[in-house]
């Protein structure tokens, strides 16, 4: 995946968002996230001991000289059909709602995508009227976070024309303060790292902004089972882990990004020019989300 794949669909998010987001930003203040679990009172734990696991982990994990304290945790215990998830766990938790997706090719529509049951957040993909239905939940909706360790259990369909986007974007919505993927790519092959270099958007004709890229031949493959996804975010440093496996890093300290972001879950139609079919249905399915800071 080139960087232009990862960069024009983000930038095309942020300007529709410049409205949408000072709205819905008010909407989400105190609001409880549903389910949420307080483990900081848990022992620290290594992150090589809590990768690849089914259960959702627990308590402050130490990695690479820091320990995390979770802020967010959610293995969604309450179950919410499709129209209710947003009663259930807040509109804030829903995220983007009622414009295009990056492709133009779909519409965000959470109440006509996502659902919670078995412990697991259900994405439905599919079409109404010819027009793809997608999603782009937010585990701590528009709360700003400098630095972080964001964790995730995953596993999607094979869906010809979707692509997964999760993704750390600024507060600000100027991609110059930066971006951070992962897993970034379509839902029929591999998934991959990236970081944008701060002030590198528009900049020499630029128009979109130069990537970070960790070695794309170590990017992992999705298939359809599950996997765990960790990105780990500090000061002039971004790293990136697949199932307990270190897949890449940044290698350019001043590049990394030092401003708020906010983590959301995209699940949307594929930018690559894949034909999209009306009849494709299928789910992404989400076991549990972990959001930490350093402690």
């Amino acid at each position: 995946m080139s960087p232009t794949q990862y960069g024009c669909p983000v930038r095309l998010r942020a300007q529709r968002l410049l409205g949408a987001a000072s709205v819905l930003a008010l909407a989400s203040v105190g609001l409880g996230l549903a389910g949420a679990h307080d483990s900081a009172r848990a022992a620290t734990t290594t992150a090589a001991a809590v990768t690849n696991q089914v259960n959702m982990p627990t308590g402050n994990i130490a990695s690479n000289g820091v320990t995390w304290k979770p802020v967010v945790s959610q293995d969604f215990t309450k179950n919410a059909a499709r129209g209710q998830f947003s009663k259930v766990y807040g509109t804030a938790w829903a995220g983007y709602s009622g414009f295009k997706d990056t492709s133009n090719r779909g519409v965000y529509a959470p109440d006509k995508v996502l659902s919670v049951s078995g412990g697991n957040l259900n994405y439905y993909l599919h079409s109404t009227n010819g027009v793809a239905q997608v999603a782009a939940p937010m585990p701590n909706g528009y709360s700003p976070q400098t630095y972080g360790r964001y964790a995730i259990r995953v596993r999607t369909d094979s869906l010809p024309g979707y692509k997964l986007a999760f993704l750390l974007w600024p507060t600000s919505n100027n991609w110059n303060d930066g971006e951070i993927d992962f897993p970034d790519g379509d839902m029929t092959s591999k998934m991959y790292p990236a970081s944008a270099i701060i002030g590198t958007y528009d900049k020499n004709g630029k128009t979109v902004p130069t990537f970070d890229k960790p070695p794309q031949s170590a990017a992992p493959t999705m298939g359809t089972g599950w996997h765990d996804a960790v990105i780990e975010w500090t000061k002039g440093h971004v790293r990136w882990y697949w199932d307990g496996k270190l897949v890449g890093q940044t290698t350019n300290t001043a590049g990394v990004p030092t401003k708020p972001m906010r983590w959301t879950l995209q699940a949307e139609t594929a930018v690559d020019g894949t034909k999209l079919s009306s009849s494709t249905t299928g789910k992404v399915q989400v076991a549990w989300v972990v959001q930490y800071k350093e402690s």
